[in-house]
């Protein structure tokens, strides 16, 4: 028995020892495409030029909110280059996205885009479409500007990525729900901009403290992630829509005739009156706004978004509570029935307190906020190298979070702004030759 049981082992160990090799392409072919892709990535953007754009608004924005939303779908056209097969796979291009960053150092809050330089004048020419009084400048980033590796003996930051709490087909609370833009009523209902709570709250930082915000923003196709046929079998859903159901063929029917030798008898079914009614008709007020604002998202543009903050500050100057600004000025945009912005458990820079591993703990802690910190400032996703951490928000729910409010609405005095209007030369004016 154990010479035969010494037989087969013989007999297997030379097939492993033979064919071995005929495994490995198939262990090996996720890595190799992973760092093959990453390889040719890294390439093709150590060739690409990076620019901060800074935007200083005019004194007075008159124009409603809905002007950014056009400006953002303007910038969805400008950036939205998926690459084909040769691109991708040998030249390693990827979709160019942007980054909208709102930031405060030491009190003076800043607007700021850093995109690709290629996509420099198109973003400027969608801006100022809309916002003529606007100035933009290409600015030093600001991230440079503090030590490269945070938290340190003389720094501590606190910070956290951002998920949606439900399927990112239902969105968050936009603009269109904080006001109606009327010009009777404007005045009232630009004091509850969302933006005035974060401006005013960055505008009380005090020396050596500092609030980043960062809204990655890659504009993805309508076929991308399935995301329009996800979001309508959502609607469908919620709606108590019946699945759409094809009736039986000729052939079907005729195959049935053959092999159960009848014909299969119309039934009768008694119909309640709420049968008779369609499903949508059925629904509470409350099920029906839901199912609207589903369908109403995914039939405008999408971004592939990330969204996260840091607070930093020299240890002298860190106050624990300033963390609340960003904190409250998200949970803006939460709705019970639809969606909200919830911090990520996976990078949120605080571990529950365990006193048996307490070193273990503070170790982990640490190692977050060094990792949050280095894909901020390199602009990286939650979770790279892997994929995740990321979802999709339309154009409308963009402009809620990133907009350019008026003085009526931030009257921080230390906001940057454009105090006089450009004009044109007077006429008549001698030129030197």
């Amino acid at each position: 028995m154990v010479e035969q049981a010494i037989y087969y082992i013989n007999i297997v160990w030379d097939i492993i020892k033979n064919w071995w090799w005929v495994l490995l392409p198939l262990i090996l072919y996720r890595p190799f495409v992973f760092f093959w892709l990453w390889w040719r990535f890294e390439d093709w953007m150590f060739q690409q030029k990076i620019v901060l754009l800074e935007i200083k608004m005019p004194k007075e924005v008159l124009r409603p909110v809905r002007a950014m939303e056009q400006t953002f779908d303007a910038i969805w056209g400008n950036l939205f280059d998926q690459p084909d097969w040769w691109e991708k796979w040998v030249e390693g291009k990827r979709q160019i996205g942007m980054e909208l960053e709102m930031v405060s150092l030491e009190g003076e809050p800043h607007l700021y885009i850093r995109t690709n330089q290629s996509r420099k004048d198109a973003i400027e020419a969608s801006i100022y479409s809309q916002y003529p009084d606007a100035e933009i400048i290409v600015a030093n980033d600001y991230t440079t500007n503090i030590p490269s590796s945070l938290p340190n003996k003389d720094w501590e930051i606190w910070g956290t990525d951002y998920m949606l709490l439900k399927k990112d087909v239902y969105p968050i609370k936009t603009y269109s729900k904080f006001f109606e833009e009327r010009p009777e009523i404007a005045k009232e209902e630009k004091r509850i901009d969302p933006l005035a709570t974060l401006f005013e709250g960055m505008a009380k930082m005090k020396k050596d403290e500092q609030l980043w915000i960062q809204i990655s923003a890659e504009p993805i196709s309508i076929n991308e992630d399935d995301f329009v046929k996800r979001g309508r079998a959502e609607a469908d859903l919620l709606a108590k829509r019946p699945p759409s159901s094809k009736g039986k063929s000729i052939f079907k029917e005729a195959a049935e005739i053959l092999i159960l030798g009848k014909v299969e008898e119309n039934k009768k079914e008694d119909l309640k009156l709420e049968q008779l009614l369609p499903p949508e008709s059925r629904l509470t007020p409350g099920e029906k706004d839901v199912v609207a604002a589903v369908e109403q998202k995914v039939s405008k543009h999408c971004f592939k978004c990330y969204i996260r903050f840091i607070y930093l500050a020299k240890r002298e100057a860190y106050f624990g509570a300033a963390k609340s600004i960003p904190l409250g000025f998200f949970q803006q945009f939460a709705t019970e029935n639809l969606n909200n912005l919830v911090p990520f458990s996976r990078t949120i820079t605080k571990i529950h307190r365990y006193p048996i591993l307490d070193f273990v703990r503070a170790r982990r802690n640490f190692m977050r906020k060094r990792r949050l910190f280095f894909r901020y400032i390199k602009r990286m996703s939650p979770l790279f190298p892997k994929p995740g951490g990321t979802f999709l928000l339309n154009v409308e729910e963009v402009t809620t979070l990133f907009h350019f409010p008026g003085r009526a609405v931030s009257q921080a005095p230390s906001m940057s702004r454009v105090e006089s209007k450009k004009g044109e030369a007077p006429p008549g004016l001698p030129m030197e030759e």
